[in-house]
Protein backbone atom coordinates (compact mmCIF):
# COMPACT_ATOMS: atom_id res chain seq x y z
CA UNK A 1 0.00 0.00 0.00
CA UNK A 2 1.33 3.41 -1.22
CA UNK A 3 2.14 6.53 1.22
CA UNK A 4 -0.29 8.61 -0.89
CA UNK A 5 -3.28 6.14 0.25
CA UNK A 6 -2.27 4.79 3.62
CA UNK A 7 -5.26 3.74 5.58
CA UNK A 8 -6.07 4.35 9.19
CA UNK A 9 -5.73 0.10 9.79
CA UNK A 10 -2.44 0.20 8.17
CA UNK A 11 -1.02 3.53 10.39
CA UNK A 12 -2.14 0.92 13.62
CA UNK A 13 -0.48 -1.50 12.15
CA UNK A 14 2.58 -2.93 14.81
CA UNK A 15 5.70 -2.76 13.48
CA UNK A 16 8.61 -5.36 13.53
CA UNK A 17 8.74 -8.73 12.70
CA UNK A 18 5.05 -9.86 12.52
CA UNK A 19 2.68 -12.23 10.58
CA UNK A 20 1.12 -10.52 8.20
CA UNK A 21 -3.11 -10.46 8.67
CA UNK A 22 -4.57 -12.67 6.02
CA UNK A 23 -5.48 -10.73 2.46
CA UNK A 24 -9.31 -11.04 3.26
CA UNK A 25 -9.25 -9.72 6.51
CA UNK A 26 -6.79 -6.71 5.47
CA UNK A 27 -9.76 -6.09 2.44
CA UNK A 28 -11.87 -5.95 5.12
CA UNK A 29 -10.51 -3.57 6.59
CA UNK A 30 -10.32 -0.80 4.48
CA UNK A 31 -12.95 1.37 3.64
CA UNK A 32 -13.74 0.87 -0.10
CA UNK A 33 -15.11 4.46 -0.49
CA UNK A 34 -11.39 5.79 0.65
CA UNK A 35 -10.23 3.29 -2.26
CA UNK A 36 -13.15 4.49 -4.99
CA UNK A 37 -12.40 8.49 -3.94
CA UNK A 38 -8.72 7.65 -4.68
CA UNK A 39 -8.89 5.90 -7.86
CA UNK A 40 -11.59 8.35 -9.29
CA UNK A 41 -9.20 11.15 -8.59
CA UNK A 42 -6.01 9.57 -10.16
CA UNK A 43 -8.00 8.66 -13.09
CA UNK A 44 -8.77 12.64 -13.28
CA UNK A 45 -5.31 13.03 -12.94
CA UNK A 46 -3.99 11.15 -16.15
CA UNK A 47 -6.90 12.73 -18.04
CA UNK A 48 -6.10 16.39 -16.95
CA UNK A 49 -1.99 15.69 -18.43
CA UNK A 50 -3.86 14.13 -21.68
CA UNK A 51 -5.78 17.23 -21.89
CA UNK A 52 -3.15 19.70 -21.96
CA UNK A 53 -1.58 19.72 -26.02
CA UNK A 54 -5.64 20.43 -26.56
CA UNK A 55 -6.11 23.26 -24.17
CA UNK A 56 -5.29 26.64 -26.78
CA UNK A 57 -7.84 24.92 -29.63
CA UNK A 58 -10.86 24.08 -27.64
CA UNK A 59 -12.87 26.41 -25.11
CA UNK A 60 -14.48 23.19 -24.32
CA UNK A 61 -11.84 21.42 -23.38
CA UNK A 62 -10.27 23.90 -21.59
CA UNK A 63 -13.46 24.47 -19.65
CA UNK A 64 -13.10 20.42 -18.60
CA UNK A 65 -9.65 20.78 -17.97
CA UNK A 66 -10.34 23.91 -15.40
CA UNK A 67 -13.44 22.30 -13.19
CA UNK A 68 -11.29 19.15 -13.17
CA UNK A 69 -8.19 21.29 -11.70
CA UNK A 70 -10.27 22.95 -9.58
CA UNK A 71 -10.30 20.17 -7.38
CA UNK A 72 -8.71 16.94 -8.07
CA UNK A 73 -5.51 17.27 -6.42
CA UNK A 74 -7.08 19.19 -3.45
CA UNK A 75 -9.13 15.87 -3.33
CA UNK A 76 -6.13 13.58 -3.35
CA UNK A 77 -4.55 16.16 -0.75
CA UNK A 78 -7.59 16.10 1.88
CA UNK A 79 -7.49 12.51 2.10
CA UNK A 80 -3.56 12.74 2.31
CA UNK A 81 -3.95 14.45 4.75
CA UNK A 82 -6.84 12.73 7.00
CA UNK A 83 -4.73 9.43 7.13
CA UNK A 84 -1.87 11.22 8.11
CA UNK A 85 -3.32 12.19 11.34
CA UNK A 86 -1.84 8.99 12.75
CA UNK A 87 2.16 10.67 12.45
CA UNK A 88 3.91 11.00 15.46
CA UNK A 89 7.63 10.98 14.16
CA UNK A 90 7.78 7.99 16.18
CA UNK A 91 10.90 5.80 14.57
CA UNK A 92 8.19 3.68 12.60
CA UNK A 93 6.23 6.05 10.90
CA UNK A 94 9.88 8.09 9.93
CA UNK A 95 11.00 5.19 8.63
CA UNK A 96 7.49 4.91 6.80
CA UNK A 97 8.13 8.32 5.55
CA UNK A 98 11.30 7.91 4.04
CA UNK A 99 11.01 4.48 2.38
CA UNK A 100 7.16 5.42 0.87
CA UNK A 101 7.90 9.25 0.14
CA UNK A 102 11.92 10.19 0.60
CA UNK A 103 12.93 7.09 -1.56
CA UNK A 104 10.84 7.42 -3.99
CA UNK A 105 11.24 11.27 -4.79
CA UNK A 106 14.88 10.68 -5.28
CA UNK A 107 13.93 7.86 -7.88
CA UNK A 108 11.42 9.61 -10.02
CA UNK A 109 12.99 13.05 -9.98
CA UNK A 110 16.22 11.43 -11.32
CA UNK A 111 14.09 9.10 -13.58
CA UNK A 112 12.26 12.34 -14.78
CA UNK A 113 15.25 14.34 -15.58
CA UNK A 114 17.25 11.78 -17.43
CA UNK A 115 13.65 10.99 -19.20
CA UNK A 116 13.21 14.87 -19.55
CA UNK A 117 16.83 15.03 -21.67
CA UNK A 118 15.56 12.92 -24.42
CA UNK A 119 11.88 14.14 -24.16
CA UNK A 120 12.27 18.08 -24.35
CA UNK A 121 15.73 17.27 -26.26
CA UNK A 122 17.68 18.97 -22.90
CA UNK A 123 20.67 16.50 -22.95
CA UNK A 124 22.17 19.22 -20.34
CA UNK A 125 19.40 19.36 -17.69
CA UNK A 126 21.32 18.18 -14.48
CA UNK A 127 19.79 16.54 -11.62
CA UNK A 128 18.76 17.97 -8.56
CA UNK A 129 17.00 17.12 -6.36
CA UNK A 130 16.02 20.71 -4.34
CA UNK A 131 13.81 21.59 -7.90
CA UNK A 132 10.97 18.87 -8.24
CA UNK A 133 10.41 18.28 -11.44
CA UNK A 134 7.06 17.41 -12.87
CA UNK A 135 5.02 15.31 -10.80
CA UNK A 136 7.69 15.15 -8.28
CA UNK A 137 6.53 18.29 -6.50
CA UNK A 138 3.50 16.35 -4.81
CA UNK A 139 6.27 14.00 -2.93
CA UNK A 140 8.38 17.02 -1.69
CA UNK A 141 5.05 18.69 -0.56
CA UNK A 142 3.80 15.51 1.01
CA UNK A 143 7.62 15.41 2.83
CA UNK A 144 6.87 18.70 4.39
CA UNK A 145 3.32 18.34 5.42
CA UNK A 146 3.48 15.29 7.23
CA UNK A 147 6.47 16.35 8.76
CA UNK A 148 4.48 18.90 10.33
CA UNK A 149 1.69 16.85 11.31
CA UNK A 150 2.37 16.83 15.43
CA UNK A 151 2.78 20.75 14.94
CA UNK A 152 -0.99 21.33 13.09
CA UNK A 153 -2.31 18.45 16.03
CA UNK A 154 -1.23 21.11 18.90
CA UNK A 155 -2.41 24.34 17.15
CA UNK A 156 -5.61 25.98 18.38
CA UNK A 157 -6.92 27.16 14.75
CA UNK A 158 -4.72 25.05 12.37
CA UNK A 159 -6.92 25.74 9.02
CA UNK A 160 -7.04 29.68 9.87
CA UNK A 161 -3.19 29.79 10.31
CA UNK A 162 -2.20 27.16 7.54
CA UNK A 163 -4.60 29.78 5.50
CA UNK A 164 -2.84 32.77 6.12
CA UNK A 165 0.01 30.57 5.67
CA UNK A 166 -1.04 30.31 1.77
CA UNK A 167 -1.93 33.53 1.81
CA UNK A 168 1.46 35.15 2.98
CA UNK A 169 3.16 32.25 0.18
CA UNK A 170 0.93 34.62 -2.52
CA UNK A 171 2.27 37.23 -1.46
CA UNK A 172 6.22 36.34 -1.71
CA UNK A 173 7.72 35.48 -5.08
CA UNK A 174 11.17 35.11 -3.56
CA UNK A 175 10.26 32.04 -1.96
CA UNK A 176 11.91 30.33 -5.03
CA UNK A 177 11.57 26.60 -6.50
CA UNK A 178 13.54 25.04 -3.76
CA UNK A 179 11.29 21.31 -2.77
CA UNK A 180 8.51 23.61 -4.73
CA UNK A 181 7.93 25.29 -1.46
CA UNK A 182 5.48 27.63 -3.00
CA UNK A 183 2.97 25.08 -4.02
CA UNK A 184 3.55 22.93 -0.69
CA UNK A 185 2.58 26.34 0.93
CA UNK A 186 -0.07 27.21 -1.29
CA UNK A 187 -1.56 23.37 -1.11
CA UNK A 188 -1.38 23.27 2.65
CA UNK A 189 -4.72 24.11 3.56
CA UNK A 190 -5.74 21.35 2.30
CA UNK A 191 -3.69 19.04 3.82
CA UNK A 192 -4.74 20.59 7.51
CA UNK A 193 -8.28 20.30 6.19
CA UNK A 194 -7.76 16.66 6.02
CA UNK A 195 -5.64 16.57 9.24
CA UNK A 196 -8.73 18.30 10.66
CA UNK A 197 -11.82 15.93 9.20
CA UNK A 198 -13.18 12.52 11.13
CA UNK A 199 -15.46 10.16 10.05
CA UNK A 200 -18.37 11.28 10.65
CA UNK A 201 -17.56 14.41 8.29
CA UNK A 202 -17.22 11.77 4.98
CA UNK A 203 -20.38 10.07 5.90
CA UNK A 204 -21.90 13.75 5.54
CA UNK A 205 -21.29 14.11 2.16
CA UNK A 206 -22.49 10.72 1.27
CA UNK A 207 -25.71 11.02 2.54
CA UNK A 208 -28.69 11.21 -0.44
CA UNK A 209 -29.20 14.48 0.39
CA UNK A 210 -25.69 15.62 -0.63
CA UNK A 211 -25.22 13.63 -3.68
CA UNK A 212 -28.89 15.60 -4.64
CA UNK A 213 -27.24 18.83 -4.01
CA UNK A 214 -24.25 17.84 -5.58
CA UNK A 215 -25.55 17.58 -9.26
CA UNK A 216 -26.79 21.20 -9.49
CA UNK A 217 -22.92 22.98 -7.66
CA UNK A 218 -20.82 20.76 -10.40
CA UNK A 219 -23.17 21.36 -13.23
CA UNK A 220 -22.50 25.02 -12.26
CA UNK A 221 -19.05 24.86 -11.73
CA UNK A 222 -18.60 23.32 -15.31
CA UNK A 223 -20.62 26.65 -16.62
CA UNK A 224 -18.88 28.80 -14.48
CA UNK A 225 -15.30 27.41 -15.84
CA UNK A 226 -16.83 27.22 -19.56
CA UNK A 227 -17.76 31.15 -18.94
CA UNK A 228 -14.33 31.84 -17.25
CA UNK A 229 -11.97 30.74 -20.09
CA UNK A 230 -11.41 33.59 -22.49
CA UNK A 231 -11.43 36.29 -18.73
CA UNK A 232 -9.14 34.17 -16.39
CA UNK A 233 -5.90 32.76 -15.89
CA UNK A 234 -6.70 29.53 -14.56
CA UNK A 235 -3.07 29.21 -13.69
CA UNK A 236 -4.32 29.78 -10.21
CA UNK A 237 -4.80 26.52 -9.56
CA UNK A 238 -1.31 25.37 -10.33
CA UNK A 239 -1.06 27.34 -6.80
CA UNK A 240 3.09 26.85 -8.17
CA UNK A 241 3.23 31.39 -8.67
CA UNK A 242 2.99 34.10 -6.30
CA UNK A 243 0.58 36.56 -7.43
CA UNK A 244 3.62 38.88 -9.08
CA UNK A 245 4.23 36.21 -11.14
CA UNK A 246 0.67 36.08 -12.72
CA UNK A 247 0.96 39.52 -13.51
CA UNK A 248 -1.83 40.87 -11.52
CA UNK A 249 -1.37 43.39 -7.95
CA UNK A 250 0.01 41.71 -4.85
CA UNK A 251 -3.00 42.05 -2.77
CA UNK A 252 -5.16 39.75 -5.48
CA UNK A 253 -3.08 36.50 -3.60
CA UNK A 254 -4.82 36.50 -0.02
CA UNK A 255 -8.15 37.01 -1.86
CA UNK A 256 -7.70 34.04 -4.44
CA UNK A 257 -6.46 32.19 -1.92
CA UNK A 258 -9.98 31.85 0.08
CA UNK A 259 -11.91 32.21 -2.80
CA UNK A 260 -10.32 29.14 -3.99
CA UNK A 261 -10.43 27.07 -0.74
CA UNK A 262 -14.17 27.78 -0.73
CA UNK A 263 -14.41 26.54 -4.00
CA UNK A 264 -12.46 23.74 -4.42
CA UNK A 265 -13.40 22.33 -1.33
CA UNK A 266 -16.82 22.48 -1.86
CA UNK A 267 -15.92 20.76 -5.48
CA UNK A 268 -14.23 18.41 -3.51
CA UNK A 269 -17.14 17.54 -1.29
CA UNK A 270 -19.64 17.55 -4.22
CA UNK A 271 -16.85 15.20 -5.68
CA UNK A 272 -17.17 12.65 -2.95
CA UNK A 273 -21.11 12.68 -2.72
CA UNK A 274 -21.09 10.47 -5.89
CA UNK A 275 -17.62 8.18 -4.78
CA UNK A 276 -19.45 4.86 -4.27
CA UNK A 277 -19.54 3.43 -0.73
CA UNK A 278 -19.69 0.03 -1.61
CA UNK A 279 -16.88 -2.63 -3.55
CA UNK A 280 -16.97 -1.89 -6.78
CA UNK A 281 -14.72 -3.20 -9.66
CA UNK A 282 -12.13 -0.15 -9.41
CA UNK A 283 -11.83 -0.65 -5.87
CA UNK A 284 -8.74 -2.73 -5.03
CA UNK A 285 -7.18 -0.39 -7.82
CA UNK A 286 -7.62 2.55 -5.04
CA UNK A 287 -4.41 0.98 -3.65
CA UNK A 288 -2.22 1.39 -6.52
CA UNK A 289 -3.21 5.60 -6.86
CA UNK A 290 0.72 6.06 -6.26
CA UNK A 291 1.82 3.89 -9.24
CA UNK A 292 -0.51 5.68 -11.49
CA UNK A 293 0.52 8.78 -10.64
CA UNK A 294 4.51 8.68 -10.81
CA UNK A 295 4.44 6.35 -13.71
CA UNK A 296 1.65 7.66 -16.09
CA UNK A 297 4.18 11.45 -16.52
CA UNK A 298 6.41 9.14 -18.66
CA UNK A 299 3.88 7.94 -21.33
CA UNK A 300 2.36 11.96 -21.36
CA UNK A 301 6.06 12.96 -21.78
CA UNK A 302 6.73 10.36 -24.74
CA UNK A 303 3.66 10.78 -26.29
CA UNK A 304 4.05 15.01 -26.41
CA UNK A 305 7.26 14.34 -27.81
CA UNK A 306 6.11 12.68 -30.81
CA UNK A 307 3.71 15.64 -31.47
CA UNK A 308 0.61 13.90 -31.56
CA UNK A 309 -1.29 16.97 -31.13
CA UNK A 310 -0.37 18.08 -34.27
CA UNK A 311 -2.86 16.31 -35.85
CA UNK A 312 -6.07 17.66 -36.53
CA UNK A 313 -8.34 14.83 -35.85
CA UNK A 314 -7.41 14.77 -32.48
CA UNK A 315 -8.69 18.86 -32.25
CA UNK A 316 -12.06 17.31 -33.27
CA UNK A 317 -15.04 16.31 -30.87
CA UNK A 318 -14.07 12.56 -31.42
CA UNK A 319 -10.59 12.82 -31.19
CA UNK A 320 -10.75 14.80 -27.32
CA UNK A 321 -12.95 11.48 -26.44
CA UNK A 322 -10.61 9.06 -27.73
CA UNK A 323 -7.57 10.84 -26.02
CA UNK A 324 -10.05 10.80 -22.42
CA UNK A 325 -10.52 7.47 -23.12
CA UNK A 326 -6.95 6.24 -23.82
CA UNK A 327 -5.67 8.55 -20.48
CA UNK A 328 -8.25 7.00 -18.51
CA UNK A 329 -7.38 3.41 -19.28
CA UNK A 330 -3.80 4.34 -18.88
CA UNK A 331 -4.50 5.30 -15.02
CA UNK A 332 -6.46 2.08 -14.68
CA UNK A 333 -3.85 -0.01 -15.77
CA UNK A 334 -1.23 1.19 -14.28
CA UNK A 335 -3.05 0.74 -10.96
CA UNK A 336 -3.36 -2.75 -11.59
CA UNK A 337 -1.41 -5.23 -9.18
CA UNK A 338 1.19 -6.35 -11.79
CA UNK A 339 2.52 -3.07 -11.99
CA UNK A 340 2.71 -2.55 -8.56
CA UNK A 341 4.64 -5.92 -8.50
CA UNK A 342 7.20 -4.73 -10.44
CA UNK A 343 7.34 -1.44 -9.35
CA UNK A 344 7.08 -1.93 -5.73
CA UNK A 345 10.98 -2.09 -5.59
CA UNK A 346 11.22 1.54 -5.87
CA UNK A 347 7.55 3.24 -5.03
CA UNK A 348 7.23 1.06 -1.63
CA UNK A 349 11.10 -0.02 -0.62
CA UNK A 350 11.22 -1.98 2.35
CA UNK A 351 14.88 -1.24 3.22
CA UNK A 352 14.53 -3.21 6.75
CA UNK A 353 18.47 -3.56 5.86
CA UNK A 354 18.91 0.85 6.61
CA UNK A 355 16.71 1.06 9.82
CA UNK A 356 17.51 -0.25 13.41
CA UNK A 357 15.01 -2.76 14.98
CA UNK A 358 12.93 -0.45 17.40
CA UNK A 359 14.07 -1.36 20.97
CA UNK A 360 11.31 -3.00 23.14
CA UNK A 361 10.70 -5.80 24.96
CA UNK A 362 11.84 -8.94 22.95
CA UNK A 363 13.22 -6.57 20.44
CA UNK A 364 17.17 -5.63 19.67
CA UNK A 365 18.45 -2.22 18.84
CA UNK A 366 21.14 -3.89 16.47
CA UNK A 367 20.04 -2.92 12.70
CA UNK A 368 17.58 -5.40 11.13
CA UNK A 369 19.73 -7.69 8.76
CA UNK A 370 18.58 -7.54 4.82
Amino acid sequence: MSHLDITAVNDARPQGRTVPAPRQDRDQARDPFFDNAKYLAIVLVVMGHAWEPLRSESRAVTALYTFVYAFHMPAFIVISGYFSRSFDASPAKVKRLVTGVVVPYVVFETGYTLFTRWSDGEPDRAVSLLDPLYLTWFLAALFVWRLTTPIWKRVRWPLPVALVIASLATLSPAIGQDLDLQRALQFLPYFVLGLSLRAEHFRLVRRREARIVAVPVLLGALALAYWAVPRWDYAWLFHHSAAQDLGVPAWYGPLMTLALFGCSTLLVGCFLAWVPGHRTWFTALGAGTLYAYLLHGFFIQAANHWDWERHSWFHQPIGAFTVTVVAAALGTALCTAPVRRVFRGVVEPGMDWAFRVSAGPGTSSRPAKG
